[in-house]
């Protein structure tokens, strides 16, 4: 164990108790895997919704070693009042992590850098370290974990009796989920390790989970032989033991199978084959579920698939006494085998919206048709003046630690992004004034940010970015410089909810363009923003397009998603006619953005940056509130 780890301050919401649980389920969810990482590096400050919050009741219902403050609002640290909770923050109070998934990951990754001995902990975060790591607006698996399921379970038990009749739609969604073939890296092996089991009409009992499994509380625990290869190869990794080499070596007719005909490989638990922190989001949340259900006598068996994994992850060593500390008893239901038929259609009927609406985004077809359209009704891409052509940084003047060069730029590289920032920081100097709070949204290793924070000292800069080597990278220049106008907050953006004057992005990808104007919509803020990626725009949760009354009375989504696809044809090695069209369609793409935006009493204009060869995506739109 570490001694040198630096504790940091963990703030969860807390609205009421109800029976073994802390509410909002977010806060249990972060309880239960502290517990689980038998983790003491974080001071926990329970932030009561209202006034009335009793300190003895809240923390006499904390066994063991969890000790629990309450703490007002007000009394918050202000960068985490910007912050949807939960949040954690570093002792200075400049550095904060926002939102469940981003905070039970660090959770994660400072148990483990405290005490490398627990390996366990660490593969929590699955294969390459990413699982919920894909922010919820663009991941539906990340947004079902960490927001449709833990708000339809509060709403189940808000709910009266009558009307809490059916399963909820996300829950349903759920099963579905888990009646699906897993993928898995390297699931060739897995699947002809599998065939082979079946060839060979083996069954492969789960290894025996230690002492915690065997007993739980002097009670003998019953094993039962599963004919799954998936179970036995979860288990083994959770023990860390091999699978056996009788089941490792493949026969010569098994490797001659072609991929199509192997057999599918079936869930163990919520991602796949592996124990991972989906699991630890989920537990805390379907407990409650399968709680009130059995209290309300509701049959479970429509979801057979989820009262396995429940009981499935009861198994997993550790799971039974981090459950113990948080107070949740969990249940042992009886083996459920299949849901009925009519059950079976009505998974298949949990349409996916979002699925079938961005299927239709998968075409073959030019922009041709589609430019002729809009033309047609009077829509042109149009370009403002840049309103300062010739402005200019003094990057000679500057501290090193300021310019993009000081990172791992290639000298070229670093010239382009220096004029990218010419772009948007003479324009953000030109909106701003002392005391304004300016939000370089994306910020990634905070370019823009730390050139505002530098040039503008009365003003106070925010960075917000998921990727957090990008912002530990940005904190490190920040320091170097003894910048104290600046705060950095990981967390992706819909986990901020500060208010501010100023929005400015550079490159933000897809749909978080629309993401940071619809947030300086709100803060009624102006924007300077640079858009990337179009053609990883699609149909989302919140955003649909066309956004603008104009676009949607002429264009459908797929001939907008046309535009999008071919807005990002704009790489200097294309044909010079190619570029020319990409640039035509990232002008209507952002035309349209513009549009939309107006129809909030805004201004918005689409300007070129100077000179357009620093970036193939060198479209800039600045907003002002009217």
């Amino acid at each position: 164990m570490k001694d040198n780890v630096a504790e940091e301050h963990l703030y969860l919401d807390f609205s009421h108790q109800y029976r073994d649980s802390i509410f909002p389920l977010h806060t249990s969810i972060s309880l239960f895997l502290l517990s689980y990482c038998d983790c003491k590096l974080f001071k926990i400050f329970l932030v009561p919704t209202g006034e009335d919050a009793d300190d003895q009741l809240v923390t006499k219902n904390f066994l063991g070693d969890l000790e629990v403050h309450l703490i007002s609002r007000h009394q918050l640290p202000v960068v985490v009042q910007s912050c949807c909770l939960p949040a954690a923050v570093v002792k200075d109070g400049k550095f904060c992590r926002a939102g469940l998934s981003v905070v039970l990951r660090h959770i994660i990754q400072k148990t483990y850098e405290a005490d490398p001995s627990k390996k366990d902990v660490l593969e929590l975060l699955g294969f390459k370290k990413t699982c919920l790591k894909a922010c919820a607006e663009v991941s539906q698996w990340t947004r079902l974990c960490e927001i449709s399921i833990p708000q339809a379970v509060e709403g189940f038990l808000a709910a009266s009796p009558e009307h809490c009749q059916t399963i909820p739609p996300d829950i349903l969604q759920l099963e579905r989920k888990l009646g699906e073939p897993v993928r898995v890296h390297n699931d060739d092996k897995i699947r002809r390790q599998k065939l082979q089991q079946q060839k060979a009409g083996a069954k492969a009992a789960v290894p025996s989970l230690g002492k915690e499994a065997a007993t739980e509380e002097g009670k003998t625990v019953e094993r039962h032989e599963l004919p799954s290869l998936e179970l036995s190869i979860a288990f083994s990794k959770l023990l860390v033991q091999e699978v056996s080499d009788a089941v490792n070596r493949e026969a010569p007719h098994i490797r001659r199978t072609k991929t199509s005909d192997l057999p599918l490989l079936d869930h163990v638990f919520a991602e796949g084959i592996y124990f991972t922190l989906a699991d630890v989001v989920l537990l805390p949340c379907i407990h409650q579920f399968l709680v009130s259900s059995k209290n309300q006598d509701k049959n479970l068996v429509n979801l057979p698939l989820i009262c396995s994994w429940y009981q499935r992850v009861q198994e997993v060593p550790g799971v039974k006494k981090a459950a113990g500390k948080c107070n949740m008893e969990l249940l042992q239901l009886p083996e459920l085998t299949s849901a009925p038929e009519e059950q079976l259609q009505e998974f298949s009927s949990v349409s996916d919206e979002l699925e079938e609406e961005n299927e239709d985004s998968h075409f073959i077809g030019g922009p041709r048709p589609t430019m002729t359209k809009l033309m047609e009704n009077g829509v042109e891409a149009k370009f403002s003046p840049h309103p300062c052509p010739s402005c200019t940084l003094d990057w000679t003047g500057l501290p090193s630690a300021v310019s993009p060069g000081e990172g791992k730029m290639s000298k070229d590289r670093a010239l382009r992004k220096q004029q990218q920032l010419n772009n948007l920081v003479t324009a953000v100097t030109k909106l701003a004034k002392p005391g304004d709070v300016i939000v370089d949204f994306c910020s990634g290793g905070g370019h823009v940010g730390i050139v505002l924070a530098h040039m503008m000292p009365s003003c106070q800069v925010v960075l917000i970015e998921n990727k957090e080597l990008s912002l530990v990278r940005a904190k490190e220049r920040s320091d170097e410089l003894g910048l104290n106008n600046i705060w950095f907050i990981q967390a992706n953006l819909d986990y901020f909810n500060g208010t501010f004057n100023i929005g400015v992005a550079l490159h933000a990808c897809g749909v978080a363009t629309d993401m940071v104007i619809e947030h300086c919509i709100k803060a009624r803020a102006a924007f300077v923003i640079s858009p990337c990626c179009y053609g990883f725009i699609q149909n989302t949760v919140k955003f649909k397009y066309p956004r603008s009354c104009q676009f949607k009375e002429i264009l459908s989504y797929k001939e907008h998603m046309i535009l999008c696809r071919f807005a990002d044809q704009t790489a200097v090695q294309l044909p010079p006619e190619r570029r020319l069209i990409g640039k035509q369609c990232m002008g209507l793409v952002d035309l349209d953005r513009a549009w939309a935006t107006e129809e909030h009493s805004y201004s918005v204009q689409v300007i070129s940056m100077e000179p357009e060869s620093c970036s193939p995506k060198n479209n800039m739109l600045v907003g002002i509130p009217t």
